[in-house]
């Protein structure tokens, strides 16, 4: 395997705000360079995630710790106020791969496009979002079909790029779990459940009252707790009025200990995921699972078969949430085979270094 020159650009590795990117793109990037790649990562210095996260109460904490975790990881900033090109064109000489994630503006798509030929490198676009489905149109304005290829993480996405935007270089890169960091540790249980997830643009509303505020109330004094922001003040009065615990931001590279400090999770996807493209598990899946704790989803298809039966149960509808978080409850030994199966699998198949290798194949297949 012949060492590559990669750039990736991002919206941030810094800040985890609202940016559940970061969690894949910084394992991706550890993984890379592990492998001896010679990786930089691009980030607007006034990015809107790393700005909100200054302003949370444990935001600078985040930043000291993401710097702790992640030291080997090259970022350099850029102003998108200023010439990009100008900033840009002694960065990426002499690379190989340029690597440009959905959430960086069309600015910033179109720059990088303007120096691939007189610089020589590939560009591949990287989405881990569902606007491809939801907003094509802002899609098109990165101009994605002047790109070399597309990775896409789920094949139900892949698919859209192929018959949609008429895109045939594409490959499925699904997001993996950065398992340096994310392992199960030990803990005193401090509550019995726990849902990490972001309450967002009414994504997922409906399926928050049914999977989490439903049981909830119906299983109090069962000790309920969740992590993250973009409440809205009537979500968090329904958090507290089911007797749930809401906590606020939570810096991604703290998850671990909360999650051993519970005795199971739930995962309640996006309408997008569950419906529109179904088979993609998102990050926060394949987190947990590494982490050796219990999971529960709400209706969700594995359609590419990515997890084997009883890595995590499925509950079809709100009653049976409810039955399988009180049933979990009483058996500490089905919590048992529960957290070895789900840990078993990601570190089978669902590593950042997995990720990374197959990445690197697909460079490798690019450069051709």
């Amino acid at each position: 395997m012949r060492r590559l020159s990669i750039r990736m650009f991002v919206h941030s590795l810094r800040s985890d705000w609202n940016n559940g990117n970061a969690h894949f793109l910084r394992g991706l990037c550890r993984g890379l360079v592990s492998l001896g790649h010679d990786v930089r990562c691009y980030e607007p210095e006034h990015g809107w995630s790393y700005q909100n996260l200054l302003t949370e109460e444990r935001g600078a904490a985040s930043l000291r710790q993401f710097d702790t975790c992640y030291p080997e990881l090259d970022i350099r900033l850029y102003r998108e106020e200023e010439d990009l090109v100008d900033q840009l064109t002694e960065e990426l000489r002499g690379a190989d791969i340029v690597v440009v994630h959905e959430w960086n503006s069309p600015q910033v798509a179109a720059a990088i496009l303007s120096l691939r030929d007189r610089l020589g490198f590939r560009m591949l676009f990287h989405d881990t979002h569902h606007r491809a489905s939801s907003s094509q149109s802002e899609i098109q304005r990165l101009r994605v079909q002047e790109f070399d290829g597309v990775l896409a993480f789920g094949d139900a996405l892949r698919r859209i790029y192929v018959d949609q935007l008429g895109i045939s270089q594409t490959w499925t890169l699904h997001e993996a779990a950065d398992t340096t960091l994310f392992r199960p540790l030990a803990s005193a249980k401090k509550y019995e459940c726990v849902w990490i997830g972001n309450w967002g643009d009414h994504e997922r509303t409906r399926e928050l009252h049914e999977f989490l505020l439903c049981p909830a109330r119906a299983l109090q004094p069962i000790r309920f707790q969740v992590h993250g922001v973009r409440y809205p003040d009537d979500a968090i009065h329904a958090l507290s009025s089911a007797g749930i615990s809401c906590q606020g931001y939570l810096p991604n590279l703290s998850a671990p200990s909360v999650y051993a400090e519970s005795l199971l999770t739930l995962h309640i996807p996006r309408r997008q995921y569950a419906e529109s493209l179904p088979g993609i598990p998102t990050i926060r899946v394949f987190e947990a699972l590494a982490c050796g704790i219990p999971l529960l989803c709400s209706p969700w298809s594995d359609c590419e078969g990515l997890f084997e039966p009883d890595t995590f149960w499925i509950a079809e509808d709100g009653k049976r949430m409810t039955a399988m978080i009180s049933e979990l409850l009483r058996d500490s030994a089905a919590r048992e085979q529960l957290a070895q199966s789900g840990l078993a699998c990601v570190l089978r198949s669902h590593t950042c270094l997995h990720r990374a290798e197959q990445l690197t194949s697909i460079c490798e297949e690019v450069l051709q």
